[in-house]
């Protein structure tokens, strides 16, 4: 039962996964790319000075800082498919998926720039001041499509017990089970501590949870990345023959062979969204709680996450992989995901490598779990009222338990359907809404002494 269940489980992440979709996600980054003129790579400096405190008022509405509300949207990034997702797109893609993991991430900048200006605009804020607001808001009082809004909020819904809980859930013990073995006869008591580590944190809502992301995203991503730059110092003399390999498999028909490109096209842009989200419509939930008056603000913050998390992060956890020779026919047998790039670390930094990705993958996926939980419960709340955020967290830690038990190729066509299931609304919001965000950044900038839109 559960074999068929993962083939026709994978068939339909294919079907959906195929060339329509990813034209869509990426093609709408590009569109948004071109109506901006490119505001992702001139504004970069001016997002940075946002983060930093700079263009920022005093007592502005919102529940949580500028920086809070990165951490929390990077923390549901910044997660397994920095490790496991991508190890996953360069075994069956190819070291070319890298080069369109890339290619996503800057168009994806965009895209999420978009969604998030959007969020926080039309967000709601009641009498106590607490925030509502992501894609299905911007439906609803944007385009005035409350039922397409309540689709997105339950596509949303499920995609959370996906992409955001048993994904992360499944991979912490399957980068754990290759530094301690025996983990994988405990899965169950492993599912049970990170559930409760997760409850303790949620029950506090958008703040607790922003308090926690803000503190683990920063330590544990910048202790990951000390590692990899350690492993690509060791062998810096590789590095360009690396990314020539990365370049040559992604565009060059002759060296890939076959319909190689292809599926490093197909796994590089689902991967690449899985790991940045951006078109996925998850983030802006949490964007939406920043205190701030000016959307073009956080929007801009917004769009720092697919460059920390999928230029930089994903980018070094590739190039080790590569560089270690361990993908393709040279990869070792039932070695898979977390585990590959484990193996991968460990070649070059011995246990002390695999205790890096082991933790490291625990921490960041404990962080996503929290951050998926909010947006999940927000969607609940947006279909069913407040009385259904409760049962849906209980819910949610029950999930990660099984996520801990699950197969992992069920787990991660699980996520993909959902995935793509939840992006359709989203984008569909942000290029009917495009004029809307136009109109948005050009007043903001025309506003800004000495910065031009």
């Amino acid at each position: 039962m559960l074999e068929t269940l993962t083939v026709w489980t994978g068939s339909l992440a294919a079907l959906l996964w195929s060339w329509p979709a990813l034209v869509l996600l990426v093609g709408t980054g590009i569109y948004l790319t071109l109506r901006l003129r490119a505001l992702q790579l001139r504004h970069v400096g001016h997002a940075v000075a946002v983060l930093r405190g700079r263009h920022t008022g005093a007592d502005e509405p919102g529940e949580v800082s500028h920086f809070q509300a990165l951490a929390t949207g990077l923390s549901a990034a910044v997660g397994t498919g920095n490790i496991a997702g991508v190890a996953t797109a360069i075994s069956f893609g190819g070291p070319g998926a890298v080069f369109w993991m890339w290619i996503t991430a800057v168009v994806g900048m965009a895209t999420k720039y978009a969604s998030c200006t959007l969020a926080v605009h039309y967000r709601e804020i009641d009498a106590q001041g607490r925030v509502a607001g992501g894609p299905m808001y911007t439906l609803k009082n944007g385009l005035h499509m409350p039922r397409l809004g309540a689709a997105f909020a339950l596509f949303t819904l499920i995609a959370s017990f996906g992409i955001g809980n048993m994904v992360q859930a499944n991979s912490v013990v399957d980068g754990l089970r290759y530094v301690v073995p025996p983990v994988a006869e405990h899965r169950v008591w492993i599912g049970l501590l990170m559930a409760a580590g997760v409850g303790l944190v949620i029950v506090g809502g958008i703040r607790s949870i922003a308090r926690v992301a803000s503190v683990i995203v920063p330590v544990m991503a910048v202790a990951y990345c000390l590692a990899a730059l350690a492993v690509l110092v060791m062998h810096a003399t590789e590095i360009p023959a690396a990314l020539g390999l990365i370049f040559n498999h992604a565009l060059n028909p002759a060296a890939a062979g076959g319909g190689a490109i292809g599926a490093a096209i197909q796994y590089g842009v689902a991967r690449g969204v899985f790991s940045n989200e951006a078109g996925l419509g998850s983030s802006p939930i949490a964007h939406a709680a920043a205190s701030t008056r000016e959307p073009v603000r956080q929007g801009l913050v917004a769009m720092l996450e697919p460059l920390i998390d999928t230029l930089v992060i994903c980018t070094l956890t590739a190039l080790v992989i590569v560089i270690s020779g361990f993908w393709g026919e040279a990869r070792p047998e039932g070695l898979a995901g977390a585990a590959l790039s484990a193996h991968a670390f460990s070649d070059t930094l011995g246990g002390a490598g695999a205790w890096v990705v082991g933790l490291g993958l625990t921490f960041f996926a404990f962080s996503t779990m929290i951050a998926w939980s909010y947006y999940g419960d927000r969607c609940a709340h947006y279909l069913f009222g407040p009385r259904a955020v409760l049962p849906y967290r209980l819910l949610y830690l029950v999930a990660i338990v099984i996520g801990a038990s699950t197969s992992l190729q069920l787990v991660w066509n699980f996520a993909d359907v959902a995935n793509i299931f939840m992006a359709l609304p989203n984008l569909l919001s942000v290029v009917l809404l495009s004029g809307v965000v136009v109109t948005l950044t050009r007043d903001y900038f025309a506003r800004q002494q000495g910065v031009r839109a």
